[in-house]
């Protein structure tokens, strides 16, 4: 058969500074940047992708791929209207052009707002629909922090969500979808559709996977669909910082039988209200966190993490608050490293002076988040480098990493991996690039909230969160919503939204 593929991508925090330009669709930082028709299918192969687990599924089944374009931006506030319209049309035009389909399959992540639109992916299923018709059947993968919408699910016929955060198993969802999707095309999977919104907004770090609740919730899909005898289930943890109406956990479900499917949504769903208080994680007040990193790090033999969520760039931080920074130094925490802060500016003045140099610098605050000051001083010049890395763990594994022009600084004791774009610390690579083996590190501080772990939970003595000014509070009560709907929780187990 022949089948379409693409993918829009972007997780859009709406309380964040920077928003989503064309331009940020276009150039590569963790992920590939924008790729049209033939040069779709070998630019993401390798990659811990679900376009590329759905292409390598296609293949499997023998079915002719029709690749449209695919991209993806750092997440950040709202995508440019400029920047939607752009993608959106190239898809529109690369489908009127693919001649007769049996089916699409789209890489999308579910959370994404424009400046027009609070349902990026429904107003782009829409359109796609509108030119298809109701009967070529469309498949699409989500981001576990999908915020799922009842347009979401109206135009798509199947929709297929991650099971782990980190998400080591995004290419994996890429061939569940697409596997889907063929047995769709082949009669042998039910139709009926199953949603179910849930009443509370799960902090990010208390969706890890890693760890109970949210382990032993996922963990036990496979086996509920084989026990209750339906399609597919899903569990989209939501992406909180996002204020539109649907904001918030979700669970999808497909199958022969409307009300078996409802039926297991409604069950699942008491399993994860039953245990709504757990999914709250411990979390460190900065200064704190330092402190309680220094202890454990005087007797250790492997490394301390630290992670600086509240400014993570895979939530729409932009890596460049100096909050844990300033803790680190002002305690004097020796053999610490920080990175990635995002300051080109910085970086290029280290590359116009030199290695061994040393220099004044202001360092960090450049996007103007409130209460956020930069360092300033005199910062030594360890190494330089340009940014590029080949992503060897779990999260990134497979992806060409651009940092950009990188420089290792030195201030106060405390070195700082300084990096020309915006991606989250979430891959060993892009501390070897430049020099550093983490593994060796006494204090390893990363700008993300949960995705470092795949690759540095297992080298780390601790792992502590830590509470530093930035665009992604884990307190949602400090976040203030204008559209979220009514009756919704903040916090899991706090006062509900009023109306």
């Amino acid at each position: 058969m022949r089948i379409a593929v693409g993918g829009f991508q972007h997780e859009t925090n709406t309380f964040a500074l920077t928003k989503a330009a064309l331009s940020h669709f276009l150039e590569a930082e963790g992920w590939p940047g924008l790729l049209r028709g033939a040069a779709l299918p070998p630019g993401v192969a390798g990659i811990n992708l679900p376009i590329n687990g759905a292409i390598g599924a296609l293949k499997e089944l023998g079915h002719e791929i029709l690749p449209l374009c695919w991209c993806s931006a750092p997440p950040s506030a709202h995508v440019t209207d400029e920047a939607f319209e752009t993608v959106a049309g190239m898809l529109l035009e690369d489908l009127r052009a693919a001649g007769p389909l049996d089916g699409l399959y789209l890489d999308l992540h579910g959370a994404m707002v424009t400046e027009s639109h609070q349902d990026g992916e429904g107003e782009l299923l829409r359109r796609l629909r509108d030119l298809l018709g109701e009967r070529l059947p469309i498949a699409v993968s989500l981001d576990l922090h999908a915020n799922v919408t009842p347009e979401m699910l109206r135009h798509a016929d199947l929709i297929e969500i991650y099971r782990t955060y980190p998400h080591v198993d995004m290419a994996e969802t890429g061939r569940r979808a697409v596997f889907g999707l063929n047995a769709l095309l082949r009669g042998e999977a039910g139709r009926e559709k199953a949603f179910q919104q849930l009443p509370f907004l799960l902090p990010l770090t208390g969706g890890c996977t890693l760890m109970d609740p949210a382990m032993s919730l996922y963990r036990s899909i496979p086996d509920i669909l084989d026990k209750e005898r339906i399609t597919s289930l899903s569990f989209a943890a939501g992406f909180p910082p996002a204020d539109i109406e649907h904001a918030g956990p979700s669970l999808v479900a497909y199958g022969a039988d409307a009300g078996r499917a409802v039926s297991v949504l409604e069950r699942f769903a008491e399993r994860i209200l039953a245990q709504e208080s757990a999914f709250a994680a411990a979390i460190f007040p900065a200064a704190e966190a330092v402190a309680k990193a220094k202890d454990l790090a005087a007797g250790a033999k492997k490394p301390v993490v630290l992670a600086d969520t509240q400014d993570n760039p895979g939530a729409g931080g932009n890596g460049d608050t100096t909050g844990l920074l300033r803790a680190l130094m002002e305690q004097n925490a020796e053999g610490a490293v920080l990175g990635v802060l995002f300051d080109p500016e910085v970086a290029a003045q280290a590359h116009g002076r030199g290695e061994g140099a040393t220099i004044q610098v202001s360092l960090g605050a450049k996007s103007g988040w409130p209460g956020v000051e930069p360092v300033e001083g005199a910062a030594r010049i360890l190494a330089l480098s340009d940014g590029k890395s080949l992503g060897t763990g779990p999260f990134y594994k497979g992806a060409h990493i651009e940092l950009g022009p990188c420089a290792l600084l030195e201030m106060g004791g405390v070195r700082v991996l300084v990096g020309s774009r915006r991606v989250q610390a979430a891959d060993q690579s892009m501390f070897r690039q430049i020099g550093i083996e983490p593994g060796e590190v006494k204090i390893l501080a990363l700008k993300s909230s949960v995705h470092f772990r795949a690759d540095f939970q297992p080298i780390a003595e601790a792992v502590l969160v830590a509470a530093a000014p930035g665009p992604n509070p884990i307190d949602h009560s400090k976040l203030d919503y204008k559209r979220l709907r009514p009756g919704v929780r903040l916090m899991p187990g706090g006062a509900e939204q009023p109306g």
